[in-house]
């Protein structure tokens, strides 16, 4: 079932400090457990393991469990992936199945 929920957070890590990385905060916004929706997330996941691992942090958010979420990034199609950080804010509508639709959607460069 797919829930609200937070995937690819990066751990802190232990000693020096890093210079500060870009990172990506991603919401995918579905309706249910639909073929369409899975596929949205796991095309989305696959992306993101790729081109920004340990980069990215993914919000499911199911609107048929919060359907008031959608009027906050004025979603009118599902699924939809928002881009919120780094800004602008940025939209893809879709399974996400063309990876680089994707990538250049989300300005993504291979090896960011």
């Amino acid at each position: 079932m797919i829930r609200r929920n937070r995937i690819g957070e990066e751990k802190a890590a232990k000693g020096g400090r890093k210079p500060k990385e870009k990172k990506y905060e991603l919401r995918l916004y579905v309706a249910g457990q639909t073929v369409k929706s899975l596929n949205a997330f796991a095309n989305l996941k696959k992306i993101c393991e790729t081109h920004l691992a340990g980069k990215y942090r993914i919000e499911v958010i199911d609107l048929l469990e919060n359907p008031q979420l959608a009027e906050g990034d004025q979603i009118l199609a599902i699924p939809t992936l928002v881009r919120k950080l780094p800004k602008p804010i940025k939209k893809i509508i879709g399974d996400l199945s063309n990876t680089l639709r994707v990538l250049v959607g989300l300005d993504i460069r291979p090896g960011n």
